[in-house]
C-alpha cells in the first residue's frame, strides 16, 4: 500500500493493542476504506470477534459481522454501535465519525475494552484531535482513549515501462525542504509517456501517509486544547514524518515525483 517499513511496524504494533482508538483521516477517495480493510483482513482470526457499521459497505469480508446504515428504519451509527456492543465484539470499525454523539459512543467503547476503528474527515493527523474537540467531545476523553491518528493522500506512481532519470527544478527541491546530503547518490525518475501509461508518464497509485502515535506529551497537548500547529510542531519532534515528507521520500526512491507529492500534500515550513 505504500507504507514505509518503519510506519509499518509501528502500525502493525498499534493494531494489536487490546483497546483504544484509531483514527484514519483525509478527504474522499484518499483509501481510507481500503486501509481499514486491510486492518481488519490482518486482524481476522477465528479468535477475534470483529463487527463493523458502515455506510454503505464496500468490501464483503468472510468472517467479519458487516451491518449497513438505514436511515429510513433509523438504523444509524449511534443505534448500531449500541446494539453491537452488546454482543461482546473485540474489534469495532465505525465507517466515519460524523457528529457528536457517534464519537462519543466510540470512545466509550474503546474505554471499556474495546479496539475500534474509523474514520474523519481533517487534512492531517494533528487535525484530527481539534476536529473532535471542535464537536463537542470532551478533551480528557480524546486525550485518554485516541492511539494514534493515520492521515493519507493517494498518489500517482511513475510507469515502470518507460522510467527515466530527469533532474527536477530546483525550487520544488527546497519546497520539499530536501538537503543535499538527502539527495547524494540518488537521482530523480518519472515515466516519459508510452502506451502501457497512456502517455501519463503515471501508472497506478500508492499513499502517502502520516502516522501520529500518542504519547505523554501530545495526550496533554489534547487535555490542554492546544492549537493544531502546536499538536504538528511536537509531534514531528517525536518522529512523526507528514505527509511531505513522506512524499519527499518516495521521491527520491523514484516511486513518484516531486511534482505530484507538491499536488497532494501540503507543505509546512
Amino acid at each position: 500500500m505504500g507504507f514505509d517499513p518503519t510506519d509499518l511496524k509501528a502500525y502493525l504494533s498499534l493494531i494489536k493493542r487490546p483497546n483504544g482508538i484509531v483514527l484514519v483521516t483525509g478527504p474522499t477517495g484518499s483509501g481510507k476504506t481500503t486501509t481499514l480493510y486491510a486492518t481488519l483482513h490482518t486482524l481476522n482470526t477465528i479468535d477475534r470477534k470483529i463487527i463493523t457499521a458502515e455506510d454503505p459497505v464496500e468490501y464483503h469480508l468472510q468472517g467479519i459481522n458487516q451491518c449497513q446504515v438505514n436511515h429510513k428504519i433509523h438504523l444509524d451509527f449511534p443505534r448500531i454501535l449500541r446494539a453491537m456492543l452488546r454482543q461482546a465484539p473485540n474489534v469495532i470499525l465505525v465507517g466515519e465519525i460524523r457528529d457528536a454523539e457517534t464519537a462519543q459512543i466510540a470512545i466509550q467503547a474503546s474505554l471499556t475494552g474495546h479496539l475500534v476503528f474509523s474514520t474523519l474527515h481533517t487534512n492531517d493527523a494533528p487535525n484530527a484531535i481539534t476536529r473532535l474537540i471542535d464537536m463537542g467531545v470532551p478533551p480528557f476523553l480524546v486525550a485518554t482513549s485516541i492511539q494514534a491518528v493515520l492521515a493519507q493522500r493517494l498518489i500517482r506512481t511513475n510507469c515502470p515501462k518507460c522510467l527515466e532519470p530527469f533532474q527536477p527544478d530546483p525550487r520544488q527541491l527546497t519546497q520539499l525542504h530536501l538537503n543535499p546530503q538527502q539527495m547524494a547518490n540518488q537521482s530523480f525518475k518519472r515515466g516519459k509517456g508510452c502506451d502501457h501509461c497512456k502517455g501519463s508518464g503515471y501508472r497506478g497509485r500508492k499513499g502517502l501517509f502520516e502516522m501520529m502515535v500518542m504519547n505523554r506529551q501530545l495526550r496533554d497537548l489534547a487535555f490542554s486544547k492546544a492549537s493544531t500547529s502546536e499538536i504538528r510542531r511536537v509531534a514531528v519532534a517525536n518522529g512523526m514524518s507528514t505527509l511531505a515528507m513522506d512524499g519527499a521520500r518516495k521521491a527520491l526512491q523514484g516511486v513518484t515525483t516531486p511534482d505530484e507529492v507538491l499536488r497532494m500534500a501540503k507543505t509546512d515550513d
